[in-house]
């Protein structure tokens, strides 16, 4: 005889990925209940993608005034000022809307809403609020959390969800990490005026990016004048006399700041789960091991988004999680996301976007002679009569006799609108000779992707 569960479908996380699969799993006829503890959302809506991309937005904003405002003749009787607490609350509004927005489908689609926190009894039993709930099929979608590092004074100062917590701006920051978050960061708070450094443990910034990523987003920085250190591994925080900090390095440095942001990294959010009560193994760092289908080594236990730790984006997590559905209650047996060739882009001042392998993974996968590699490097036209003419670099890497685009990467003006049509384009496995019998569009910085020689 069947067990008889109280769901077929439960959801722990409402988060991008764990909102997603429910709400699929329901429209397949599934009984659905989702299972959160916090807002809806997850870190996109309310601690990432959305409070940031608003934040870049503004920043954007001011610093096209600064750079090239003079360049078209633009006076202004006073320089423009930001009023940080009327955009942040405007952009709290927005979220708050988006919560709403969210328990609309969720309700539309008859999926259950338990606010709370779950851990597993077993691999079909969830206790939440004191009681337990059981379920054919569970669901792992709970995200991840910014780390700090573990040295002294570790738990000073602030991680990218205090920032949008910030009331006001800080006069001087110093951002710790070179990775996607530190470099958006610190971006953002030197385009708003705060005295910003970013300190860097490797030799660059971005460093697991392709080549012309690195050197361009370099070779921008430079010239508009951002404080970036590389090289520089912090061994201490010290908090001092006047409510400021002291970063201590390991050359024997050190640097002084109202604030301290780190940007080193992110972990899952595991811990209180009990995974091992349904027999949930973790990879080492604590992400959950599943393989291609989304399954964990518990029975009927899944896992999708950030907790894996394989291409922590929202985009990436709301897949996986619909094609699990589909596989689950759709008859889709084979249904699964495929990871390869997944769009990126990093908000950066201007934006980055790649998709497909960098040129230094083509060049060790492939031949040296079945590589070609097209590039491009000029002033945007949108800072073009201006003083600071700021440069757009593009590349693209091709593979094989019939030049099979594997790889498309470039920082500048638009990077982040223009990069989802070509990949399009890459994931059909366009070629060479495709990008090139296709029609400029003039004048646009996108045009040099089909015009390079």
């Amino acid at each position: 005889m069947k067990k008889q569960f109280d769901y077929d479908y439960l959801v722990i996380g409402g988060g991008s990925g764990g909102i997603a699969s429910a709400n699929r799993a329901a429209m397949r006829g599934a009984r659905v209940a989702l299972i959160e503890e916090a807002h809806l959302g997850g870190t996109c809506v309310n601690l990432g993608c959305v409070p940031k991309k608003i934040m870049w937005h503004v920043a954007e904003m001011m610093e096209a005034i600064h750079h090239y405002a003079d360049g078209y003749g633009l006076e202004f009787e006073s320089k423009p000022t930001l009023n940080f607490k009327k955009m942040m609350q405007n952009r709290d509004d927005f979220i708050h809307f988006l919560h709403g927005a969210y328990k609309r489908g969720l309700d539309s689609n008859g999926v259950e809403y338990i606010n709370g926190r779950a851990s597993f009894v077993d691999e079909s039993t969830v206790k939440v609020n004191g009681e337990t709930v059981t379920a054919e099929h569970i669901l792992i979608a709970t995200g991840g959390k910014p780390r700090r590092l573990d040295i002294p004074g570790g738990e000073l100062g602030m991680v990218s969800d205090d920032v949008f917590r910030m009331e006001e701006l800080p006069k001087s920051i110093a951002v710790i990490g070179g990775g996607y978050i530190g470099v958006e960061m610190s971006n953002i708070f030197h385009a708003l005026g705060v005295d910003t450094h970013l300190f860097v443990r490797k030799s660059k910034p971005l460093n697991n990016f392709d080549s012309v990523i690195c050197e361009g987003f370099a070779a921008i920085s430079e010239a508009e004048g951002r404080k970036i250190q590389s090289n520089k591994t912090v061994t201490e925080v010290t908090e001092l006399a006047d409510g400021r900090y002291k970063l201590h390095f390991e050359d024997g440095t050190s640097h002084q700041t109202d604030m301290v942001l780190w940007a080193t990294g992110r972990i899952p959010n595991t811990q209180d789960l009990e995974l091992e009560s349904a027999g949930v193994k973790c990879y080492p760092g604590g992400y959950i091991e599943v393989d291609r289908y989304q399954n964990t080594t518990g029975n009927r236990v899944y896992a999708v988004g950030d907790v894996t730790g394989r291409a922590e984006l929202t985009p990436v997590a709301i897949a996986a999680g619909r094609h699990l559905s589909e596989r689950l209650f759709n008859d889709q047996k084979n249904a699964y996301l495929d990871y390869s060739n997944i769009p990126t882009v990093i908000f950066t001042h201007p934006p980055i976007g790649t998709v497909g392998m960098t040129e230094e993974e083509a060049n060790d996968l492939f031949p040296k002679e079945a590589i070609k590699i097209y590039k491009a490097e000029f002033t945007s036209m949108h800072s073009s009569i201006t003083q600071n003419r700021q440069k757009t670099y593009m590349k693209l890497v091709c593979v094989g006799k019939r030049e099979k685009v594997v790889g498309l990467h470039g920082i500048g003006k638009g990077m982040d609108e223009i990069l989802q049509g070509f990949a399009v384009a890459i994931q059909m496995g366009a070629t060479k000779k495709d990008f090139d019998r296709t029609i400029a569009i003039h004048p646009t910085a996108a045009e040099e992707f089909v015009t390079m020689k």
